[in-house]
């Protein structure tokens, strides 16, 4: 969800129209998958609605990775940002099509095609930007120096997450960042990217802490639901 409320942000302001609207329609993806996911959520707590659940939550109650509430600073940053997340979605989702929970299984069913599409999608313009001009390609390095400490916190298991693991739910996320590595460092090679020197950025969002940014996400998107709290959409 908060991924896809960073690319509704780019609506009206992509490079180009084809652009402009292949991320606005990369957001409605993300947020169709998130709302089954919700939706299943409140089913299985017994209380509240998926937009409770999406909306009403205290910023440390939100448990993503600190790398997809990074702000579009360019178009360099929104792309390398989503190819550095398309790198482990498609394989996570074809991980979670074998979980022993069917309706997680049929989210991931239906979801997997729509995250092949948005790999193949950021990996063409990491090696447009990375092998183009000279100016594109400072960018996308200057973009990938910045991001990519923030993508190993995609690794990092939480107790939920083994646990989940354990139960034949969950992904084993060691087999998904194998994946991801093969992935990334072949488009890395043709995008001509160096890998930065930093190490992993100390990251703890998985537990709820969060940048700056992540104020500022939440001001804007749970507006309308505080503002109207009864409403129903």
């Amino acid at each position: 969800m908060i991924l896809g409320h960073r690319l509704s942000e780019l609506c009206g302001h992509g490079p180009n129209l084809e652009t402009d609207i292949a991320l606005t329609n990369h957001s409605l993806d993300l947020y169709g998958q998130v709302r089954s996911y919700y939706q299943y959520a409140a089913e299985v707590k017994g209380e509240g609605t998926e937009d409770s659940i999406a909306f009403l939550r205290n910023e440390r109650q939100y448990y993503n990775v600190l790398l997809i509430e990074q702000p579009n600073s360019d178009f360099a940053h929104v792309i390398c940002r989503q190819f550095l997340w398309d790198a482990y979605h498609l394989p996570l989702m074809r991980s979670l099509m074998k979980s022993k929970d069917d309706q997680i299984s049929a989210i991931a069913t239906k979801s997997e095609k729509e995250a092949s599409y948005h790999l193949r999608f950021s990996s063409e313009w990491m090696r447009r930007l990375g092998d183009g001009t000279e100016e594109s390609h400072a960018k996308l390095q200057a973009a990938f120096d910045h991001l990519y400490p923030y993508s190993f916190e995609l690794f990092k298991e939480t107790e939920i997450e083994k646990e989940m693991k354990e139960n034949g739910i969950g992904a084993n996320l060691s087999l998904i960042q194998t994946e991801w590595k093969k992935t990334t460092e072949s488009v890395f090679e043709e995008a001509n990217l160096k890998l930065p020197d930093t190490p992993p950025a100390l990251t703890k969002g998985k537990q709820g802490i969060h940048t700056e940014a992540m104020g500022f996400i939440l001001a804007e998107l749970q507006y309308m639901q505080r503002a109207y709290p009864t409403m129903e959409w």
